[in-house]
């Protein structure tokens, strides 16, 4: 096998994606700060998904209700009162209740702050209120993003642990017989991927790339947005463990290499039933502007540069693959910022690591200092490999 980086396609357009619009965000600052408290909760929602207030009198009260995966949200917001809640899940008389009632009260700690599961009547639901004054708009995105993600997460970890029931089946649009053939010869390359390439680091014995090909190889799949349903949950809990500098490392590589091989063993029609378009409220990613992925990539930029010191193209080329990715992974991207990102990986598939590491440098530094320009175009960059590859 030769010494190239792996393939990348990037994924079909999901139908429900919401996209944030960053001009409701500024609107929803300027209202809080003109104690216009339900304007910031409006223009919040619309940062969120701008079509969840199609064809609503926002000067009367306003209620919405939309679902999020297998999840249902309630939002209410009056002249007086902010809410959110939604159904999460059923007990039965199958239900291990006791486990599932600990867990429950585990996650209201910790990762949930301010919404709380509570137990009505054999019913589990995720809620929270507070009056209109204190809808900081940071505190009601973060209220709103942590019931629509944990509540359409761990319903499919507690049913498949617990035998807690669905309050309500998912709603979701089947895929297209051309959409299923793409996405299912995409999801197959990543596997191949990963299978050639951990072969070909065990001949190498280089051990230590095994993480990079798990979590890049994880990455692509969960970057799909219309991957669902316990594999959506289960990439979530692994990719999670790979990032986790508390855990030993080989303790995390072993724990992904065994899921993967759990995974590459599944048949097609086992994986391709979490594939769908599903209905949601706010994207699962945390949002985005230049100066958060600027901030974020300040932390990369001391280890792209020892990298560019040493032209080592190898480290280098995988080190921003899954930086990358991951920032697909962590954000609601802005498109030209996505779009550079999907187009660099796209262009260096298939490449020897000292071609691609100057492409991929190239595009960091655009992302690190915001000089990528609605078109797309990246502008050059006075580093290392724009000096030693003019």
């Amino acid at each position: 096998m030769e010494n190239v980086l792996p393939r990348y396609q990037r994924p079909i357009a999901s139908t429900n994606d919401p996209i944030n619009k960053v001009e409701h965000w500024n609107n929803a600052i300027n209202a809080f700060d003109d104690k216009e408290f339900k304007k910031t909760a409006i223009e919040i929602i619309n940062y969120m998904n701008p079509n969840m207030l199609e064809g609503k009198d926002i000067e009367k009260d306003i209620e919405i209700v939309q679902m999020q995966g297998s999840a249902e949200l309630h939002v209410k917001i009056t002249d007086t009162q902010f809410s959110v809640k939604a159904p999460f899940l059923k007990i039965t008389d199958k239900t291990n209740k006791v486990p599932l009632l600990r867990k429950v009260a585990e996650v209201n700690f910790s990762p949930l702050k301010l919404a709380q599961i509570q137990l009505e009547n054999d019913e589990l639901w995720f809620k929270y209120e507070m009056p209109i004054e204190l809808c900081q708009p940071n505190k009601v995105y973060d209220i709103l993003r942590s019931i629509a993600v944990y509540s359409d997460d761990y319903d499919d970890i507690f049913i498949s642990k617990y035998k807690a029931s669905f309050y309500k089946e998912a709603e979701h649009t089947k895929l297209s017989e051309e959409e299923r053939k793409t996405i299912w010869k995409q999801i197959s390359t990543i596997f191949e991927d990963y299978t050639n390439y951990t072969q070909f680091f065990k001949d190498k014995r280089w051990d230590d790339y095994q993480w990079d090909n798990l979590v890049i190889s994880m990455l692509k799949v969960s970057n799909m947005p219309y991957v669902h349903g316990k594999l959506r949950s289960d990439l979530i809990e692994y990719i999670g463990n790979l990032f986790d500098g508390d855990l030993d490392y080989n303790f995390r590589v072993d724990k992904g290499v065994n899921f993967m091989k759990k995974l590459l063993s599944k048949s097609k029609d086992e994986i391709m039933k979490d594939v769908y378009h599903a209905e949601q409220f706010i994207s699962l990613r945390w949002r985005s502007s230049e100066q958060i992925i600027t901030d974020r990539l300040k932390n990369n930029i001391e280890r792209v540069q020892e990298y560019e010191k040493k032209e080592s193209y190898f480290n280098l080329s995988y080190y921003l693959q899954f930086t990358f990715l991951k920032l697909i992974y962590d954000y609601n991207l802005e498109a030209n910022y996505k779009e550079a990102i999907e187009t660099v990986l796209e262009e260096v598939s298939g490449l020897e690591p000292s071609d691609a590491a100057p492409k991929l440098a190239k595009v960091f530094y655009a992302l690190q200092d915001g000089s990528v320009n609605n078109k797309v175009e990246v502008k050059e960059k006075k580093g290392f490999f724009s000096k030693l590859f003019k």
